[in-house]
């Protein structure tokens, strides 16, 4: 929402502009949005795939991965993309010049151009963000979908780093963001050469760190007290850094990217305040919408301002700012029906096609063998190769119960429901025997 904010601050309405007149860079800032997000994903993307992705590189765990994050990423990527392609289009055939697009740098609409959109990739030979996407916003998924092709690899060195001092992983953390933060003190803005390379490189790295940080800290009361104390104060001091930065130099206040990591690592930790707000159902579908939702509100706007380009009535006045708010407020359920119709229903169908299939039962004992295992029941063969038995738990006592004894009495009266429970059941017996016997062989 912040990154909306920051897009619609460009309408040129007189009530957008004294809203901004009041709230300043906390709006016209909002594109460290953007920034955030690459920290949140580097975070996100460390906590579900570092621990199995980190010990070695293999191919199809870097497939799987890298398949996981297509399915979740292209789909209405896909469609966004080429609906406002035709809207380019369009413009380009119907129009009376060769603006295009509210871009800075108008988009070139070609077929080379349509491939590299299509796959993700318009960023890559470029050094600077304007003009490459034909949807503005969508430069950061290219940026985004280089660092999912990277992280198989870079995985490799940030597990050998799990173990560094947590003092050295959270400066490291927040070190990454300084190039972008200095950016921000001497120039105003982060924009340069590569810079957009620099962003989400430095970003989605210090999100890794800190959840090396945060995966080893224990979860203490004085921990998340600590944390939760840190997620609602930390906001407050970066909207004042924001506010007061301006009075340094435009763009000054921009410096606060660095407590981007802190931040994302308390609301990590924490289990008060601000956590527990972000954490209700509303916000949470909040957030399962958010990737549909940055995807749809530029070409919404793009049609709000074409249409005030053509329409007089649409720049002020009554009408003219019902209609901006009413184009505002419906991003939303246009992002939410992407998500429901489209996002999602794709991303599970586009899973199902890499995961592996289990091969069809040849014969009737196959159709037996199959039906123990989806009941989770071992196969007599193997099992005897199979079975190593646990280490003996300590005997009961008075607050513990003998759960050896209690787990052979549970198997001994569980009644069987039909073939493979009878077998299941029998073999589940006999293992609870066998542990006993090792236990008490000790």
């Amino acid at each position: 929402m912040w990154v909306v904010a920051f897009h619609f601050h460009f309408t040129a309405m007189t009530g957008v502009t004294e809203v901004v007149g009041v709230l300043g860079p906390l709006i016209t800032s909002g594109a460290l949005g953007v920034d955030l997000f690459f920290v949140l994903s580097g975070f996100v993307i460390a906590h579900t795939y570092l621990a199995s992705m980190g010990p070695a590189l293999h191919v199809g765990t870097t497939a799987r991965f890298v398949w996981a994050r297509f399915c979740r990423m292209w789909p209405v990527y896909a469609l966004v993309f080429h609906l406002f392609g035709l809207w380019l289009l369009a413009r380009l055939v119907l129009g009376s010049d060769d603006v295009i697009a509210f871009q800075g740098v108008q988009p070139i609409v070609s077929v080379g151009q349509w491939v590299q959109q299509l796959l993700m990739v318009q960023m890559w030979n470029n050094e600077f963000l304007d003009g490459a996407s034909w949807v503005g916003p969508t430069w950061s998924i290219s940026a985004e979908w280089l660092a999912y092709l990277l992280f198989p690899v870079a995985a490799l060195v940030f597990f050998r780093l799990r173990n560094l001092p947590l003092l050295v992983l959270g400066v490291g953390a927040v070190a990454l963001m300084l190039p972008i933060a200095s950016a921000y003190a001497t120039a105003g803005d982060p924009y340069y050469e590569w810079s957009w390379a620099v962003r989400i490189l430095c970003g989605f790295g210090a999100g890794v760190l800190v959840h090396l940080v945060v995966r080893r800290l224990p979860r203490t009361e004085p921990v998340r007290r600590v944390a939760s104390t840190t997620a609602w104060l930390l906001p407050l001091l970066m909207a004042v850094g924001l506010y007061c930065g301006q009075f340094v130099a435009p763009g000054f206040g921009g410096v606060v990217i660095v407590g981007f990591p802190v931040l994302v690592g308390a609301l990590a930790l924490a289990d008060r305040g601000p956590a527990t707000v972000l954490s209700r159902p509303a916000l949470v579908q909040g957030g399962k919408v958010s990737y549909s939702l940055y995807l749809v509100h530029i070409p919404m706007f793009e049609i709000l301002w074409l249409a005030q380009a053509y329409v007089p009535a649409l720049r002020g006045g009554v009408l003219g700012h019902l209609v901006a708010l009413a184009v505002i407020v419906a991003t939303y359920p246009v992002a939410a029906a992407a998500f429901r119709f489209v996002e999602e229903p794709a991303r599970r169908r586009l899973r199902r096609i890499g995961a592996p299939r289990r091969p069809a039962p040849s014969s009737t004992v196959e159709v037996f063998r199959a039906a123990r295992e989806s009941a989770g029941i071992p196969d007599a063969r193997t099992h005897a190769d199979a079975y190593v038995p646990p280490a003996p738990r300590h005997a009961a006592g008075p607050t513990r119960q003998p759960t050896l004894a209690a787990a052979l009495v549970s198997a001994q009266r569980r009644k069987p429901t039909h073939r493979a429970d009878t077998w299941g059941a029998f073999e589940r017996s006999g293992q609870v025997r066998a542990t006993i016997l090792h236990a008490g062989s000790e």
